[in-house]
């Protein structure tokens, strides 16, 4: 340090003013989450009904299998400041209910969403779906920040979109 004499403050230096160009407009993640249970079959009608046994194993049973699922949907945006929303929470829930709950709530996926019925039901399929059918129902799609579906406790999708967009 040089000898001009200058004092130095003791308050934190927070970085992240710097790479603000307006300090007045805040980026906020807003998310909500919902559950569903529904039933679903791992099977590719590209491949022979032993390939399906192979790769996929007991989540090919003919019978298909169920789980709990949860959803979360996180947003992304600016806090708007006469509301002091990103989004109103209440209607995130309705569009979640539309885009979420009435297609896949209690539902045979394979046989009950049109999406399924020629794309394998995956947990990374039914990401992307969700992520197709909130954004029709968002009033600003580009506030849809990311998909992150739980298909059990221990395996979890996070989906943000095509990378072209």
């Amino acid at each position: 340090m040089s000898g001009t004499g200058s004092a130095q403050s003791n308050e934190p230096v927070n970085n992240n003013d710097q790479k603000r160009a307006d300090p007045g407009r805040r980026v906020v993640y807003v998310s909500r989450a919902e559950s569903f249970s529904a039933c679903h079959r791992l099977h590719s009608p590209s491949l022979s009904d032993a390939e399906n046994k192979t790769l996929f194993g007991k989540c090919n049973n003919p019978n298909g299998h169920g789980h709990n699922y949860r959803v979360e949907i996180i947003l992304k945006g600016e806090v708007d400041p006469v509301t002091g929303m990103v989004l109103n929470l209440t209607d995130l829930k309705q569009y979640m209910k539309k885009a979420i709950m009435d297609p896949l709530d209690h539902k045979n996926i394979d046989k009950d969403v049109p999406y399924f019925q020629n794309v394998v039901s995956t947990a990374e399929n039914i990401a992307v779906f969700i992520w197709d059918q909130v954004r029709k129902e968002l009033p600003n799609p580009g506030l849809l920040y990311e998909v992150k579906l739980h298909e059990t406790n221990n395996n979890i999708v996070y989906y943000r979109g095509d990378w072209s967009d």
